[in-house]
C-alpha cells in the first residue's frame, strides 16, 4: 500500500497539481493586497464608506450588506483577468514553438505485428492474384 502511494505521490499530474496550489495561494494574496490596498480606497473614496466591507443598504428592519459581495467580484474578475492573459500567451508561446506540441506516440508490440502480419498477407495475395486495391487491405 505503501508502495502504490509512492507511485501515485510521484506521478506527475499530482506534482504539477501541488505545484498549482502553492503558486494559485502566493496569487491569492497578490490579489487580495491589490484590491485591499488599491482598488478598495478608490470605491471607498466614491462611495464615502470606510471599507467595501461596510457598504450596505438598509431597507426596513433589513440590512442587506453587499460590500463583501462587491470585494468577491472584484477579486474573481481580477484573477479571470489575470487567468486569461496567462492563457493567452501560453497558447501563443505554443504556436511559436510547434516543434514543442509534437509528441511521440509509441506503438504497442500487438499492432506492430498485426501490421506486419496484414503486409506478409497483402503481399503473399499479390503474387497469387497479381494486383491487390488498398480497400482489400483494410
Amino acid at each position: 500500500m505503501i508502495k502504490e502511494f509512492k507511485e501515485f505521490i510521484m506521478r506527475g499530474n499530482v506534482l504539477d497539481l501541488a505545484v498549482g496550489v502553492i503558486i494559485g495561494a502566493a496569487f491569492s494574496a497578490i490579489v487580495n493586497s491589490l484590491v485591499e490596498d488599491l482598488i478598495s480606497p478608490i470605491i471607498v473614496s466614491l462611495t464615502s464608506q470606510a471599507a467595501i466591507e461596510d457598504l450596505s443598504v438598509k431597507i426596513g428592519t433589513a440590512t442587506l450588506r453587499y460590500g463583501n459581495f462587491l470585494q468577491a467580484i472584484i477579486d474573481f474578475l481580477i484573477i479571470a483577468l489575470v487567468l486569461f492573459l496567462i492563457i493567452k500567451a501560453a497558447n501563443k508561446f505554443k504556436r511559436q514553438n510547434p516543434e514543442m506540441d509534437v509528441e511521440e506516440v509509441e506503438i504497442p508490440a500487438a499492432e506492430l505485428y498485426l501490421k506486419d502480419i496484414r503486409d506478409l498477407l497483402a503481399a503473399e495475395k499479390v503474387e497469387t492474384v497479381g494486383t491487390v486495391d488498398e480497400d482489400q487491405l483494410i
